[in-house]
Formats: structure tokens, sequence, C-alpha cells
């Protein structure tokens, strides 16, 4: 499967039934939309996509395209900041529900980042080469979550290994690990998604460890 054919979705752990027996919600047709722009553009490249691509491949006409989003700018927003807050929110629930095992919280951060990764190459694409096409607003916004993702990180890490690492250190790693587990945009399906996982995993725990 190409980037182009990644569904935007929020994180895996975030998605789902809601109450249980209730089937997942049906997205609708923004979001089927945001799916093929970021798709495209992580393929593409943002300047190597205009609006009349985007509407062509969803099927939609200029004046309908332009009902959802104001251009290429908003869709880019709307795909960045909610992946954002979510993969912060969700950092913070697995911490606390670790509570005062810091190797349980750093395992459960692990395993929620490796399958938000391997859910959403697309997104990560969009972070590592587009986040820059933003306005300045948006694109500090995104900073400051980032930053506030990355220090949940950084407090599990120096509580497991309390006297050895530094903040600084700490930081280094986190940042070294966060590169092993968004490698999924460069990743092949010669290894089926479940192996995938497991070595992703495995890496970044023994990268963190020490």
């Amino acid at each position: 499967m190409t980037l182009e054919q990644q569904a935007v979705r929020p994180p895996a752990q975030s998605r789902g039934a809601g109450p249980a027996g209730q089937q997942p919600r049906r997205r609708s047709r923004r979001e089927e939309i945001l799916e093929i722009a970021v798709g495209l553009f992580a393929t593409r490249g943002y300047h190597g996509v205009s609006m009349d691509d985007i509407g062509a491949a969803a099927g939609v006409t200029g004046p309908a395209l332009y009902h959802h989003f104001a251009g290429k700018e908003a869709m880019l927003v709307a795909a960045l900041i909610p992946v954002s807050e979510q993969l912060l929110a969700g950092g913070k629930e697995r911490i606390a529900e670790a509570s005062d095992d810091p190797a349980a919280a750093l395992a459960t951060l692990v395993d929620f980042h490796v399958e938000f990764a391997l859910a959403n190459p697309a997104v990560i694409a969009l972070h590592l080469h587009e986040l820059d096409r933003l306005p300045d607003e948006p694109r500090r916004q995104i900073r400051r979550l980032q930053r506030l993702y990355v220090e949940e990180w950084v407090g599990t890490l120096t509580a497991l290994r309390a006297g050895e690492l530094t903040d600084g250190e700490a930081r280094v790693l986190a940042h070294a690990a966060f590169g092993l587990m968004n490698s999924t945009p460069f990743l092949g399906g010669e290894v089926d998604r479940t192996r995938r996982a497991e070595l992703l995993r495995a890496a970044t725990l023994s990268a963190l460890q020490g």
C-alpha cells in the first residue's frame, strides 16, 4: 500500500466503536477528502498537488471542495493539529494508567506510538516534510504540542533511569526513539504489519532502556 492510499485517522487507540456494541463512526465526506489530500501531499509534495488534483482524486468539483476547505493550507492544519493533540492526550493517558511504574509507562508509550506510526505513515511524512508550509500560528501550535509530548517521554525516562540521565540526555534519547518509530513512511511491505510492530517496539525499547 502506498502513502497515497493511507487513511488520515486519529491514532489507533482513539478510534473505535465508542460504547460497547456500537459500530465505528462512519467518516464524513470532509474526512474522506482530507484523507485523499494528505496522501497526495505525502507522495507528491505540497507544491506538487493542486486543489484541482485533490478534487479530481476525490471526485469533487471545485465549488464543492471549497465548501469543505478554504485551501491547501487549511487541509494541512486540519490534518496535523488534531493528530498532535491526540498524541499528547494519548501519551498522558497511558502514563497515568501506568501510575508509579516507569518501566510499564515506557512500554505502553512505545506501544502507543508504534501503533500510531504504523497506522499513519502519510501524516508522519507531512510532519517531516511539510510542516514549514503552515502559517506561523498553527506551526507554533503544533511545535508546542510536540514539545509537550516529548516532555512526557522525558519525565518517564528520567524516572526509569533516575540518577543516570539528565533531562537533556533523556530528551536526546526520546528524539532518537521517535526517529526509529517514525520510520514507517519509508518501510516497504515485505515484512507484515505485526512483525514490523514487534521490530519497532524492540528496537525502541533497546535504545531507551540502556
